[in-house]
């Protein structure tokens, strides 16, 4: 009776730094790199003397960590501990102690009964990240492969992660492998949250083949997951972040205005002594007054993700830089700030307009796509000779025109708070890229740095792009916008001969 979740990672397309403050939006892409949660009874029954124990057995897998952690849990307290090892996954921790505590705080007696029994079965919980999360350059370069997507999908799907050298003390250091940015901790504690949440009967969750979600139930059900692994993600990493990530794990790709930070101070309190139990209560019952609405890219347009794999950047200290700038300049941050929010409206704007054109005469949107895609942006005007497919030029352009200013903008913001939020390398392969036949938008995800660049693609022009990319030592990744949100998974993915990566690989 084994549960299978997953929850997709993000692309932050515009909104970086921005999205942390209300009302701000940002556009948030999900994407085909995905993390599952298997959640299955650790025993087969429970033993006949079982009602007397007040702690249960909980195993945490991680096969490409190569790490088991067995944990106790308190069912009167709900108190955590680890029995086995060093190691510690405090996503998964908060996770699972905030999930039984939702269960207890809105079952009524019958089902508390029924949810202890199956909690006296224990708990075999095992996690697993598509590759794309990982940068597996080290690898690609060791086997002597050529850096390219062919090369990536060469690779067994959840792949082992290399771990460093032994230290002097004989433990095994902090896995080596660099992470590509698309919030890997956000989308795993959305999986462990939804698989137990469903596991334990407290949602329904809506599988991978049910369609558009719809009705009241499911939605309720999704806010659930999302209020828990939220408040779970947070307190792990001791701060309250956008939750953005969390957002796009849970609903799926869109425009997102971040929840004010005060609905979590319940949670807060948990670690100051108040019961598990009330506090993940209060959490449920406060006012979420974060905004979301659907968004995805225009039709017949594609997300590309590249690794330059020149290092990479800490987000939580670029944030704190941009922070004390605007503190030590408030003047020039908040205009500096407000021209960015105007270029990202423009962007957003821009993008909705071309999705309505192809909604309204899809004939002509597509001609003017397939043109657009064999020539370079000063071209596209001489490719629309007629009125509607002129419109939808006006509207790719405007999309571009937004995308520089939103660049510019970073730029100088970076420089001004003394931080490579778009280093000069950065530019010049986003310059190239934006320079090529076919390209729309390029730009740094997120917060910037050096750990990736997107963009987005008209038509079939993202061949030329990879191929482009890979001459500049570009490592082209198999990541595609996916809009569907956290899903229920009908079996082990480990079981699927054919992976994401290799069907992400045949658009190419």
């Amino acid at each position: 009776m084994a549960v299978v979740a997953s929850a997709p990672g993000k692309v932050l397309m515009t909104g970086g730094y921005l999205v942390l403050e209300r009302p701000n939006a940002g556009i948030v892409l999900s994407t085909n790199a995905r993390f599952y949660a298997i959640v299955k009874p650790l025993y087969e029954e429970t033993k006949p003397d079982s009602w007397a124990w007040a702690w249960t057995d909980v195993k945490l897998t991680s096969p490409q960590m190569g790490r088991e952690i067995m944990y106790k849990l308190s069912l009167k307290n709900l108190q955590l501990q680890s029995v086995s090892s060093s190691d510690r996954n405090p996503f998964v921790e908060y996770a699972l102690q905030y999930v039984v505590a939702a269960a207890c705080a809105t079952f009524d007696q019958p089902k508390k009964d029924e949810l202890q029994k199956l909690l006296l079965r224990g708990l075999d919980i095992t996690i697993l990240g598509c590759n794309e999360f990982y940068s597996y350059r080290n690898q690609i370069e060791a086997r002597g492969l050529p850096l390219t997507s062919e090369s990536l999908a060469s690779l067994p799907p959840f792949t082992s992660i290399a771990f460093n050298e032994e230290d002097s003390n004989g433990q095994k250091s902090k896995p080596e492998v660099a992470k590509t940015g698309l919030g890997s901790s956000a989308a795993m504690t959305t999986a462990v949250v939804s698989a137990l949440l469903h596991y334990l009967g407290v949602v329904s969750l809506p599988s991978e083949f049910s369609g558009p979600l719809q009705g009241d139930r499911v939605s309720a059900d999704l806010d659930v997951v999302h209020v828990i692994a939220q408040t779970a993600h947070c307190i792990a990493q001791g701060k309250v972040g956008s939750g953005f990530d969390v957002s796009s794990a849970v609903y799926g790709s869109q425009r997102y205005i971040r929840f004010s930070p005060e609905v979590l101070s319940s949670a807060q309190d948990a670690g100051r002594g108040t019961p598990i139990e009330e506090a993940i209560g209060n959490v449920l019952k406060a006012n979420w007054d974060h905004e979301r609405t659907k968004f995805s890219l225009p039709p017949m347009m594609t997300l590309l993700l590249g690794e330059p794999g020149s290092g990479g950047s800490s987000t939580p200290s670029m944030v704190g830089a941009v922070k004390k700038w605007q503190k030590s300049d408030p003047q020039n941050a908040l205009e500096t700030w407000k021209k960015l929010s105007e270029a990202n409206s423009a962007l957003e704007m821009h993008l909705k307009t071309l999705s309505k054109l192809a909604e309204i005469n899809i004939d002509d949107y597509k001609y003017t796509i397939i043109k657009c895609s064999t020539v370079t942006s000063e071209k596209w005007r001489d490719e629309a000779p007629e009125p509607n497919q002129l419109e939808v030029v006006k509207a790719l352009l405007g999309a571009r025109d937004a995308m520089l200013a939103i660049r510019c903008t970073m730029r100088k913001m970076g420089e001004a708070a003394g931080i490579p939020i778009e280093p000069q390398s950065q530019t010049q392969l986003l310059d190239t890229t934006m320079n090529m036949e076919g390209v729309l938008l390029a730009g740094v995800p997120g917060a910037g740095g050096f750990d990736a660049v997107f963009a987005v693609t008209l038509g079939e022009s993202g061949r030329n792009v990879v191929k482009v990319w890979s001459s500049l030592n570009v490592l082209a990744l198999l990541v595609r916008e996916d809009p569907r949100g956290v899903s229920l998974e009908s079996n082990d993915p480990r079981a699927t001969e054919i992976t994401g990566a290799v069907s992400a690989l045949r658009i190419e």
